[in-house]
């Protein structure tokens, strides 16, 4: 028997249709919707919404998550997890509308090795407008690229990296960007490579007739908010300390992510999903 076939895998996946904190004009949590979790020994599990409504603010028809975990069944593979967001009729103070949005992660982990293979097949989003007007999307749903080599973290891939300071730097080159967008941006691209979290979307540019201004995947509308699209972020943990291979990786989607600013004060996050399973020894 190979060191291979004696690992064991732990699985861990989460998803859920919306979650969030309503601040003005009332204060109120926002429950996660349909929130699923995988059972560390795998499986399927699966949660569904008949809808939601919080005071003609956020809402949606209908909605359901669903996660899976399980050994490939082809011998040269380990083990795969499926996790799935999908809201439906979404409506936020009929500003932001869509009548779809679907978040799907699938992660690999492999026989030998630690770092995942991450593929986002099937993520969309169907007529979603603002304001009544249609966003059209460059989405790139291969921004991770492929698994490094040699199990090395995907901060140190020199494709990945690229492509993801490619995207900062087309925020940050826009005119009369707002000044919190600029730090952060700023942040990002001097940890770039450096720190052990990325973040990126899935989203290159948005386009649309908007009653405010878009930057990459970030779409700022005075009176409302910020809106940020397809965000994901890559955390490597638990470094091996011979190898300084990453025994953990988390990946984490955020479809729609909604910072309310005034009359309307909150923030909610819509089609959120993660999946950071690892395996032993």
């Amino acid at each position: 028997m190979s060191d291979a076939t004696k690992r064991t895998h732990i699985y861990s996946a989460e998803a859920k249709v919306l979650s969030g904190h309503l601040k003005l004009p009332i204060s109120q949590r926002i429950d996660p919707q349909a929130h699923s979790h995988l059972a560390p020994e795998g499986g399927y599990f699966t949660q569904r919404s008949k809808g939601f409504t919080l005071e003609s603010v956020i809402s949606f028809r209908s909605g359901y998550t669903h996660v899976a975990g399980n050994r490939s069944l082809k011998d040269c593979q380990g083990w795969d997890t499926l996790t799935t967001t999908v809201v439906e009729g979404l409506n936020v103070l009929e500003v932001v509308t869509a009548d779809r949005v679907v978040g799907q992660m699938i992660t690999s982990h492999p026989l030998e090795g630690y770092v995942p293979w991450v593929s986002f097949l099937g993520t969309h989003f169907e007529n979603l407008r603002i304001q009544g007007q249609p966003i059209e999307f460059d989405m790139d749903h291969n921004i991770i690229g492929p698994k490094p080599g040699n199990d090395a973290p995907y901060h140190k891939d020199e494709g990945f990296m690229r492509r993801v300071n490619a995207q900062y730097d087309r925020i940050r080159k826009h005119k009369e960007l707002p000044l919190a967008l600029q730090e952060r941006y700023n942040y990002l691209s001097s940890n770039l490579g450096a720190s052990d979290t990325v973040e990126c979307s899935l989203v290159n540019e948005a386009a649309g007739r908007v009653p405010g201004r878009i930057f990459g995947n970030v779409i700022t509308i005075p009176g409302f908010g910020v809106i940020t699209l397809g965000r994901v972020t890559v955390k490597h943990e638990d470094l091996d300390v011979k190898t300084k291979v990453p025994k953990k990786t988390t990946v984490h989607l955020t479809m729609i992510d909604l910072k309310l600013g005034c009359p309307i004060q909150g923030s909610g996050s819509f089609g959120d999903g993660s999946s950071n399973g690892t395996s032993e020894p």
